[in-house]
């Protein structure tokens, strides 16, 4: 590949570091005063596994432990010619020859068990190819134990494929066969499918030995010397390493890679934890022109980085070997000199004293430095380049140290507003990283307020939400107050902040048409609490759009067209009505419009809540009582009794009342009078207008269901000075008609009135003497009457008392049948059977058919003997109380006057007691009436 078409890099440009520590290794066992001694004639090295392996001329394997003792074994009678440690297996792959001739051998040995004291050998076999006798030059085993590739000198590959440490669980085959002498081979493993490297003199190629036929693909058509290949690690993509003397390629399966201009004599290539380490031949010094005067150096580059992280001179370097993790460098000399790699951090204040703060970043991602590392070199970075007031520069390293580093720090550096636009960018970074908090939002906005870029704010108020790295509050409250009124309401819309919206089209641009129409999108529960809270000032500005916005809240509210944000939600709150009661405060200002609202609220809502009908019903009394138009006027009065009528006051009725009452509603009042059966509030109404004809008349609608109306009209007609005669003439006759009064209370009401002559009242004392007279009359016959039946009965019981009693029953009382001996007779003339007489009765000295009512008798007498004490002191409180009505009100709650008994003949004649009773209770009922 023509080197023109290369991504070249020439190490001439990087820089060069000393990032590892040398140290020569000490021999242990003379307390570290000698330096360590490796053995003589090494023929071939490897490391692994935690430990050096070494080959000599001998045919002997040494092993260098980490305390550096060494020991060996015969492996070999003639030569040890490679080694091959594998790294995760105990397991040692070596060639060698037994034999001065062309013979090499390849044994197995598991180092984990021990034959005679030496390592196990679990496989030897011959490495020729066909049969051909040839030297091996390179030798690579896979560390799955399933492939082993050897290399010789006239150009052909050996395959071993199977378990590698068996010879029966193995096949051989020549998988290469070319011109140039084999000088390295390596192994790579991407998920299942796995590819061997072959490097010649001559070229590069790689067979994929995951396929059946193992596809070939030619890479490049120059190769390298041996041991000058190698394979990288992940962090190279695994790519194969051909170090030739101009450049240094890196390979993948199926195409090249970057290509580095490394010129110079190769003699070793190593691949280490991401660094490419090359043994070349010392640049000549000037002056020196002997060829065999050169020394060795070795160069450890850092091809990510782009940098040298190691360069020194050595006298001759055998091999260089990777284990406990550090480079090992096997000298000519038989020394062992340790390569210590600095810690990163070390190497970053290297870097940081030479202001390489680029190179230490991407030395510390390299190094899988955590952010906290990361963050710390940004910062140092940018505070370098602050200090040489590159502020364009600074502010982009301070961008990655968001999320470590305070923004104060950063923010405090650039608030001079010759550099706002820095601190403007650093705080776009802030928020897209979602850690800006509200005062770096209101700083921002102000920023593109400051420089007016307008196009800058609405790019970053327009995001979509999903993508919305700032607290939406905060910036529309920064550019409310910054007078960016439109870009605050396209804001609050988008964000869907309902309050901000509406205050901002309602406090400051004054779109009350907009403001009412948007709440008129908003679902029910949002619209409801915006029209509680800006209803009376949009109430002021639109009544007419206002009014019907509540209607429909409150009936059948459907929001209109689709939601601030792009979801449609038409149709969602169409079930929810709102309390129409909690909207009447917003028409403090506007009582035609809330007259409408109730008005439609009712007719649409019968059960709408009872403040909307209290509140039209004082609607309608206001108008009624501002009308002059005594049309208008009887229309109004007619509605407002239609809504009394509608039954919807019964719970409120003293509220309906008392709004009758204050606006004089006549009709209204006596109406609601009616309805609570307030029947002397009715009359006395018509009193106070002096309407002696509706007194009458509510008298005989109303007298039957409430009695005393009938008295206090004759006490009211008796205190008028005008002639009443007509009205008192109707009165008496229905109380005449009714007995409703005593004729004394009559006559001493009657007496205060000076225009009520006796003739006003003599046919009703006549008639009332009459019938006392007639009553008197009946009380004597009576008398007379009790006193015959007394006198009769007595004569009977002295009849008994000395005479004797024929008795001439023939039947028994009981059975009806003929009486028969024996039998029992009683005085009262009853007579039983003795069988029916014992069967019936409950005593032997008591008729059976006189008894019930014998019993009766004689419980009312005593009674009458329990409750004779209980009226004389009854008597006696009443005539020696002040207040007599309050003693009958405390007998009448005790029940002495819940029952009447009658004593028809009183024993020890005592009839004159109970005529005293009788007389009693008429005091007592005239003197009720004249209390009441």
């Amino acid at each position: 590949v023509p080197l023109t078409e290369l991504n070249m890099s020439t190490y001439q440009q990087w820089r060069k570091f000393v990032f590892f520590d040398k140290e020569l290794v000490k021999d242990p066992t003379v307390d570290g005063a000698q330096p360590f001694s490796l053995p003589a004639g090494i023929s071939a090295c490897d490391a692994g596994k935690g430990h050096m392996v070494l080959g000599d001329m001998d045919g002997r394997i040494w092993f260098v432990t980490r305390p550096f003792q060494l020991s060996s074994f015969q492996a070999y009678k003639s030569l040890v010619t490679h080694l091959y440690q594998l790294k995760q297996h105990s397991i040692l792959v070596s060639v060698g020859k037994d034999e001065n001739d062309i013979n090499p051998l390849v044994k197995v040995w598991n180092l984990d068990k021990r034959d005679s004291g030496s390592p196990l050998c679990t496989r030897i076999f011959s490495a020729i190819p066909g049969n051909r006798p040839t030297e091996v030059s390179c030798l690579t085993v896979h560390e799955n134990l399933n492939f082993m590739a050897i290399g010789f000198a006239d150009g052909s590959v050996v395959l071993l494929k199977g378990d590698i440490t068996r010879d029966r669980h193995s096949k051989t085959q020549v998988l290469h066969e070319g011109v140039y002498p084999v000088t390295g081979l390596a192994f790579r493993q991407a998920g299942k499918t796995t590819h061997l490297f072959i490097a010649t003199t001559g070229n590069v190629q790689s067979y994929n030995l995951s396929v059946k036929d193992y596809q070939r693909v030619d890479l490049a058509n120059s190769g390298c010397s041996l041991r000058c290949s190698a394979i990288s690690d992940p962090s190279q993509d695994t790519q194969f390493i051909v170090a030739g003397d101009e450049c240094v390629y890196l390979y993948q399966p199926d195409d090249h890679g970057p290509c580095f201009a490394f010129e110079g004599k190769k003699f070793i290539t190593h691949w280490y934890r991401g660094y490419l380490i090359m043994v070349t031949k010392e640049k000549k010094s000037p002056g020196v022109d002997r060829e065999d005067t050169f020394k060795h150096e070795l160069t450890i580059y850092d091809l990510d980085n782009k940098l040298i992280a190691y360069s020194a001179t050595f006298d001759y370097i055998t091999d260089v070997l990777a284990e406990w993790g550090s480079l090992y460098v096997l000298t000519g000399d038989q020394k062992l000199c340790v390569l210590q790699e600095k810690d990163t951090q070390t190497k970053l204040e290297m870097l940081f004293k030479k202001n390489l703060f680029m190179m230490a970043i991407n030395l510390a991602k390299s190094q899988h430095l955590d952010s906290d590392g990361l963050s710390e070199i940004f910062r140092q970075y940018g505070d370098h380049l602050y200090n040489k007031s590159d502020h364009d520069g600074a502010i982009q390293q301070y961008i990655c140290t968001i999320g470590k580093l305070e923004p104060s720090y950063v923010i405090r550096k650039f608030l001079d507003a010759q550099r706002i636009h820095n601190l403007t960018a650093y705080l776009q970074a802030l928020h897209q990283h979602s850690l800006a908090n509200a005062d770096h939002t209101t700083l921002l906005l102000n920023c593109y307020t400051k420089l007016k870029d307008s196009s800058k704010l609405e790019e970053f108020i327009k995001t979509s939400v999903s993508e919305v790295h700032f607290e939406v509050e905060t910036a529309i409250k920064v550019l409310r107050q910054a007078g960016y009124y439109s870009h605050a309401v396209y804001l609050a819309e988008k964000h869907s902040h309902h309050e901000w919206y509406l205050k901002i089209q309602l406090e400051d641009i004054k779109n009350y048409q907009e403001a009412l129409h948007y709440i008129g999108k908003l679902p029910f529960s949002e619209a409801e609490s915006n029209m509680k809270k800006y209803g009376k000032t949009l109430m002021h500005h639109v009544p007419t759009e206002t009014t019907k916005l509540l209607k429909a809240l409150c009936t059948s509210y459907c929001p209109s067209g689709e939601f601030p944000g792009g979801r449609d939600i038409s149709g969602v709150d169409e079930q929810k009505r709102a309390n129409s009661e909690e909207f009447i405060p917003i028409f403090a200002n506007n009582p035609r419009e809330l007259k409408a609202f109730l008005e439609h609220m009712i007719d649409v809502q019968p059960n709408s809540p009872q403040g909307t009908y209290d509140t039209l019903l004082e609607l309608h009394l206001q108008d009624w009582a501002h009308e002059q138009d005594p049309q208008k006027k009887k229309k109004l009065q007619q509605e407002a009794i239609s809504l009394l009528k509608s039954g919807n006051f019964r719970d409120v009725f003293d509220k309906a009342l008392v709004l009758c009452q204050m606006h004089n509603f006549k009709d209204g009042v006596l109406y609601l009078y009616e309805q609570g059966q307030l029947f002397q509030q009715i009359m006395h109404y018509h009193m106070q207008n002096e309407e002696y004809s509706k007194v009458i008349e509510a008298c005989e609608r109303y007298g039957d269901r409430e009695i005393c109306l009938w008295e206090q009209a004759l006490s009211y007609f008796a205190r008028k000075e005008e002639d009443c005669k007509e009205y008192i003439t109707a009165v008496l006759k229905h109380i005449e008609q009714n007995n409703l009064m005593p004729p004394l209370l009559v006559v001493q009401t009657l007496a205060h009135n000076s225009t009520a002559t006796l003739s006003v009242v003599k046919d009703y004392l006549i008639s009332k003497l009459q019938q006392q007279s007639n009553q008197v009359d009946q009380d004597e016959r009576k008398i007379r009457q009790y006193r015959e039946d007394t006198n009769k009965i007595r004569q009977e019981i002295e009849e008994l008392k000395t005479s004797a009693k024929i008795f001439q029953k023939t039947k028994c009382s009981i059975c009806n049948h003929a009486l028969e001996i024996p039998s029992v007779h009683f005085l009262c003339g009853h007579s039983f059977h003795q069988h029916c007489f014992e069967s019936y009765s409950e005593n032997d000295s008591e008729c059976p058919t006189c008894m019930p009512e014998n019993r009766k008798v004689m419980d009312m007498i005593r009674v009458q003997e329990q409750k004779r004490d209980l009226h004389d002191q009854f008597q006696h409180q009443l005539k020696c109380s002040k207040d007599g009505f309050s003693v009958i009100a405390d007998y009448f709650g005790r029940g002495v006057f819940n029952k009447l008994t009658l004593i028809t003949d009183p024993p020890g004649g005592k009839m004159p007691t109970a005529n005293i009773d009788m007389g009693l209770q008429r005091d007592l009922l005239m003197h009720s009436k004249r209390n009441l």
